[in-house]
Formats: C-alpha cells, sequence, structure tokens
C-alpha cells in the first residue's frame, strides 16, 4: 500500500473550502442574534387579561367599602360603635365619643384601606376558580399526550404558545414512535435476512467436509479444493454471525467516554495499514494528507471505531484500481476536520438522507458480501455527537465524501 504523507499547505483546495467555511461561522452567529438576548413573552393575551380582572376586582373593592361607608356609616355605624363603648366598658357618652371620634375617624383613612385590602382577598380568592381552569386545560393536554391520541390539541386563545408547544411536542412523539417502528422493522427483515444467508454457506462447509470425510484418498489437488472452499465458506459463516452479535450489543450498549489526547495523524496512519490487506484485494490504496501534529481531545478507543467504520465502507463501495483520499486538517474556528473521499457508486439522495439510521444497508442484495448488519455508521454518528462533534456525508459525480468535525 502506498501511503503518501502530504501537508495542508499542498492542498490549496482544501485549505481554501474550508477557510471559507472558518470565514462563514461568524457571519452565521451573528444573523442569528445575540446570544444573551431574553427571549420574548408569548403570553401576553393571558397576561394582559389577568391584568385587566385583577384591576377591575381592586375597583370593585373600591366601590363595595366606599359605598358601605357612604351608606350606613354616616350617622349609623358611629351611634353604633360608641353606644357599644358605653355598654360594654361602662363609660359615660362623652368619653365614648372621644374614643371613637380619636381613635377611630382620625384613621379613617387607614381603616378603608384595611377594609379595600381584605375585599379585594375575597375577590381574588373567589376568582381563582377563574384562572386555575387554564391548568386543567394543560393537564387534559398532557394526559392526551400520555394516551397518544392523534387529534390535536386546542386550549384557550390565552394559552396559545403552549398549545403550539404541546401539539409540536406530540408531533415529536408521534415522529419518534414512527422512526423506532421503521428500525425495529428494518432489524426484524436485516435478522430474517441473515438467517436465511447462513443457511447457505454452512449447508456448503457441511456439504465439503462430508466429501473429505467419506473420501479419505481424494487427490490432494482436488482435497486441496474443498478445503479452500470450505474455508471461504466458513469466513462467511463468521461474518455473518458477527453480524448477529452486532445488532446485540447495540441494543444494550452504553456509550461511555474515556477522553484523553491523542496523535490523530498517528491513528490515521496505524488504521491505514491495518486495512493493507483489504485494500490490496480491489488494487485500491489509500492516501494520507495532513499535519502530522494534529491531536484532539477524546476517547481513542471510540474514535478508532468512527474511522474504521467510515473506511471501511469506503474499501466495501469503492471501484476497483482507485485510491481513498484522507485529509486532516485543523481550522482557525479550533474544530479538527477528517475528511474520507472514494471514488464509487453516487448515492442517490435519498439513501444519502438514511445511510446513518439504525439497521439500514445500501446494498440491497443480500447476497453481497459488502454490507454489513447496517449499524457501522449509525455507532460512528453517536460516538461523534458524544464528542460534541458531526458527521456528514456527500455524494456527487462518482464521489463519495464522509466529513467529521469535532472539537478540539
Amino acid at each position: 500500500m502506498e501511503i503518501r504523507r502530504q501537508r495542508e499547505t499542498e492542498n490549496p483546495e482544501i485549505e481554501n473550502g474550508k477557510g471559507q467555511e472558518a470565514q462563514s461561522s461568524p457571519r452565521s452567529e451573528e444573523s442569528s442574534g445575540k446570544p444573551g438576548r431574553k427571549k420574548k413573552s408569548g403570553y401576553l393575551k393571558l397576561k394582559f387579561k389577568v391584568f385587566l380582572r385583577t384591576f377591575g376586582m381592586m375597583v370593585l373593592a373600591f366601590c363595595i367599602i366606599f359605598t358601605l361607608y357612604r351608606r350606613f356609616w354616616f350617622g349609623r355605624v358611629g351611634d353604633w360603635i360608641v353606644l357599644f363603648l358605653q355598654n360594654v366598658f361602662h363609660l359615660d357618652y362623652y368619653d365614648a365619643r372621644n374614643i371613637y371620634q380619636y381613635g377611630m375617624r382620625e384613621n379613617m383613612v387607614l381603616i378603608i384601606f384595611i377594609a379595600v385590602t381584605l375585599c379585594f382577598m375575597l375577590l381574588f380568592w373567589a376568582s381563582l376558580s377563574w384562572f386555575t381552569r387554564y391548568f386543567n386545560e394543560i393537564d387534559v393536554g398532557l394526559e392526551k399526550l400520555i394516551q397518544g391520541e392523534e387529534k390535536e390539541i386546542i386550549l384557550s386563545q390565552e394559552m396559545e404558545p403552549m398549545e403550539k408547544k404541546l401539539n409540536l411536542l406530540r408531533q415529536t412523539l408521534e415522529r419518534r414512535e414512527l422512526e423506532a417502528k421503521l428500525a425495529e422493522e428494518r432489524k426484524n427483515n436485516l435478522v430474517m435476512y441473515l438467517a436465511h444467508d447462513i443457511r447457505t454457506p454452512l449447508t456448503s462447509v457441511i456439504g465439503y467436509l462430508s466429501l473429505l470425510e467419506e473420501a479419505p484418498d481424494m487427490p490432494l489437488e482436488q482435497k486441496a479444493k474443498y478445503v479452500h472452499i470450505t474455508l471461504e465458506k466458513a469466513n462467511r459463516l463468521e461474518q455473518l454471525i458477527n453480524e448477529f452479535f452486532e445488532i446485540t450489543r447495540y441494543n444494550i450498549q452504553q456509550i461511555v467516554l474515556e477522553k484523553e489526547k491523542i496523535d490523530l495523524y498517528y491513528m490515521l496512519l496505524q488504521m491505514m495499514e491495518e486495512f493493507y490487506p483489504l485494500l490490496s484485494q480491489k488494487g485500491n490504496q489509500a492516501v494520507l494528507h495532513g499535519d502530522e501534529n494534529v491531536t484532539v481531545y477524546g476517547d481513542p478507543v471510540k474514535l478508532a471505531r468512527v474511522f474504521n467504520n467510515i473506511l471501511k465502507n469506503a474499501v466495501a463501495y469503492s471501484y476497483e484500481e482507485t485510491k481513498i483520499h484522507i485529509f486532516l486538517e485543523e481550522m482557525e474556528s479550533g474544530k479538527v476536520v477528517v475528511k474520507f473521499k472514494n471514488q464509487g457508486k453516487t448515492i442517490p439522495k435519498e439513501k444519502l438522507s438514511s445511510i446513518f439510521e439504525k439497521f439500514y444497508r445500501m446494498d440491497e442484495a443480500r447476497n453481497s458480501n459488502t454490507g454489513g448488519a447496517g449499524l457501522g455508521l449509525a455507532i460512528a454518528k453517536e460516538i461523534v455527537k458524544r464528542h460534541g462533534g458531526e458527521i456528514t456525508a456527500e455524494s456527487e459525480k462518482e464521489q463519495v465524501t464522509f466529513v467529521v468535525e469535532l472539537p478540539k
């Protein structure tokens, strides 16, 4: 295998393309607005209605107390209080009137304020049932989400922002449920196909081993031929069984990162050497371009699995006698970008958007040796996301490109 070490500066096309990406990112941040800006409230109708009701209750409480004061206090309540003081405390008329005059009449404003406050609190307590009905509506909407009803959730006009969020949550849950069903369906179909495919190499292995056992005096040339075929079928059988294990491990796996400083250039170089036997079978070559000093902080085992899955995919679907180019670059924004480019059949857009989904295989023919369990790229995407990065794929003009972006 030919391994070429080439600096970033020797690839102006890649460098310029990434430079444009790095320059465009600040503009996108500016267009999105200031990060510290507060989000406007969407409950203006509810606020306005609560304000009007509260203000109305204050005015009503004042009117009630003022009416009672004007109608009953003058000439009646004062005499009742003076009479009450005379009878209970055995005071004469003048002493009782002076107590009323200086103790109550002089503090009438405070008494009216206290009376208005108490009246307002009673009215507010009585009106709480009106306000709590909004919570009842939300409770009903949440109950519909729990039960999985497909009907649209409808709330009062004042709760329109909450209505939109609940309906968006309902649509999200429905979409995730559909995706889970499709993934489960693909998984079941894959297991069924794998079970069917296992029979073919297993039958061949048993058949050729039976021939070898039944004819111990078989010519050496013919025996060597049968042994070679048996070994090929056994290797295919092992590959199919490994796919079964891959499916099982994915269902129970928990990706936990153990980060450390990684020499990314050396990791990719070592991986290319490991793929030499597979590359040489089809006459392919892997070429590494990039700075030897690029490092990244991450989980070396998990990231090795990411690049292994991408490179294995590139080897499987590359044209014979072509090169697989790997570009390693550190951006000005602080991100590290790894690109895998290979020449192969153009992937249609409808398939390109699904290649990172669980149990998705690009090759439709099950007798092909290229596709695996359809989990490699899905696992790679999950690992990259756990590192705070992003993985994307492009395909046009018989060229396939996988791009992995990682924070340094």
